[in-house]
């Protein structure tokens, strides 16, 4: 079990916050495969502040069984603590600091793994959140911008003397983006190093790794992303392990479609058919990698404009 705050997790095994992915229909499904905390996109403090239908959409959690995590993005301490206060109020049971993203967009405005580079107003941004809000305030950071300043035992001292309560370290720095190997060593240091709990991230693509990471390093759970994708049978067949000692085999490709077609239809209750069929092109392509005749179908996948059409598609796989 992991306590951040005074928040309960029910197992060790949480998903990674995805720009573009973890949406709340994907959300749904980690949790129906037992995820013990799912997170939401990264959200925007000024699209928060400016009432944005899109960030607001992205940052609701209502209805949600269990706990989620709404992680946000900023440089300015006073907008952050704004937008910390919204996604309370809305009913975030974790509010994030996202101090690890490297996309260019993100980082040319000092916002995501830029933060590590500014250690003083990564301080400021911290006290103002946990400030402003009761529920657990944590934050995911990378290993640091690049080899020459890999401060991630500094960025933790300040969070936690500032009242972070779960620190999640990708331990790879901002320049290598997701390349090489991620440095589990770090891991284990980061976890000597703090009070709080800290959940590892990084080069976890099947059930094994995680409880590879947990023996090697000592954090107290483990943060699964892209292995997800496609495959969010990973997240059952990890809390088995992990937790219970139990090897789950892997599903068979009936068990992947009929989850597609779940998958599908939530997004379809979320989002309206034409902007869910849109964006799940992309999961229907992963969930179909490596099936038989997956890859000639692909074009039509990227096409399909309409559930029928998907259907067609994902129905045909299971003749």
């Amino acid at each position: 079990m992991i306590k951040i705050g005074n928040l309960t997790l029910e197992n060790r095994v949480v998903a990674a916050p995805m720009a573009g992915i973890t949406d709340r229909a994907f959300r749904l499904i980690l949790k129906s495969m037992g995820c013990g905390l799912v997170f939401t996109e990264m959200v925007s403090d000024m699209g928060l502040i400016y009432n944005s239908n899109k960030s607001r959409q992205i940052a609701d959690p209502s209805g949600e069984s269990g706990p989620v995590a709404v992680q946000i993005f900023g440089s300015n301490p006073e907008t952050m603590a704004q937008a910390a206060q919204i996604v309370e109020t809305m009913g975030a049971a974790i509010i994030d600091i996202n101090m690890g993203c490297p996309t260019p967009k993100i980082v040319k405005n000092g916002e995501g793994a830029a933060l590590m580079l500014e250690p003083e107003l990564s301080r400021k941004i911290i006290r103002s959140v946990v400030a402003a809000v009761q529920v657990p305030v944590s934050i995911k950071m990378r290993k640091g911008w690049d080899v020459e300043h890999c401060n991630y035992l500094q960025i933790a001292d300040i969070a936690v003397a500032e009242g972070v309560t779960a620190i999640t370290l990708h331990p790879r720095t901002r320049m290598q983006f997701f390349s090489g190997q991620a440095d589990w060593e770090a891991i284990t240091a980061l976890k000597r190093h703090v009070p709080v709990p800290v959940i590892g991230s990084g080069d976890i693509s099947k059930a094994e790794d995680a409880v590879a990471m947990i023996a090697e390093t000592g954090c107290d759970g483990v943060m699964i992303g892209r292995a997800a994708l496609g495959n969010p049978f990973i997240i059952r067949e990890t809390v088995a392990l992990l937790e219970h000692g139990h090897k789950i085999s892997a599903p068979l490709q009936t068990e992947k479609i009929n989850l597609a077609i779940r998958h599908l239809d939530l997004a379809i209750e979320n989002k309206g058919e034409s902007i869910a069929v849109r964006e799940m092109r992309k999961h229907i392509s992963w969930y179909t990698k490596g099936m038989p005749g997956a890859a000639r179908l692909r074009d039509r996948i990227n096409h399909a404009a309409a559930r029928k059409e998907m259907m067609a598609i994902l129905t045909g796989l299971t003749e």
